[in-house]
């Protein structure tokens, strides 16, 4: 619990990290080229597609009200997960309702945090490793435009760690006076979020 505790401290500057990249990413992300312009494209694609933040922001945030272990391992479940469908992407298989998949994820993750609900974490990682195959297909079937594909991916997994550890930044105060509420109603505006990405609102 300690350690806890000291968290929010510690993620001070990934959060003002991620603020910094969403400043500075648009005005070069189209002025590089090879390896730093696949980084840039790489890191820009979740950044800037807010159905990926909001949801990837609410893996964190479950990881947080879960508690350890959960706060470790669904950060790491989502990109291992992720990759293998950004691969899919790449290589051309087929996955049906790709973007259905992405709005649902923030429907039913904001909702999981909105009711408090208290999952097994084999349950969580299920959850959350199903939602970060669409999130990975997305990216994949982006990266074969990309200038570099390594740095590509590597861009899109830095991009995600770091939205996981805003929302694990966020989620550490669920154990603070009045921050279960503060960390339920962010849940459920989440889930508002995803209704509106469902039907295209947002």
């Amino acid at each position: 619990m300690n350690n806890l505790n000291k968290l929010p401290k510690q993620l001070i500057f990934p959060s003002l990290f991620v603020v910094t990249l969403l400043i500075a990413f648009p005005a070069f992300a189209h002025t590089e080229e090879g390896l730093i312009g696949g980084f840039y494209s790489g890191f820009l694609h979740p950044v800037l597609g807010w159905d990926h933040v909001f949801a990837m922001v609410a893996v964190g945030l479950w990881g947080a009200f879960l508690r350890a272990p959960a706060i470790y391992i669904l950060p790491i479940v989502f990109p291992v997960i992720m990759a293998l469908g950004g691969a899919a992407g790449v290589v051309g298989v087929p996955l049906p309702y790709v973007e259905t998949g992405i709005a649902l994820s923030s429907v039913l993750l904001g909702l999981l945090i909105a009711f408090a609900v208290k999952s097994p974490l084999w349950l969580a990682s299920i959850i959350v490793g199903i939602f970060a195959v669409f999130h990975g297909h997305a990216h994949g079937t982006e990266l074969p435009q990309a200038a570099n594909a390594m740095s590509f991916s590597v861009g899109f997994v830095v991009a995600t760690g770091l939205l996981h550890l805003f929302g694990i930044g966020l989620g550490i105060f669920v154990a603070r006076p009045g921050g279960k509420i503060a960390i339920q109603l962010m849940g459920g505006l989440i889930a508002l979020a995803g209704v509106g990405f469902l039907f295209g609102i947002i």
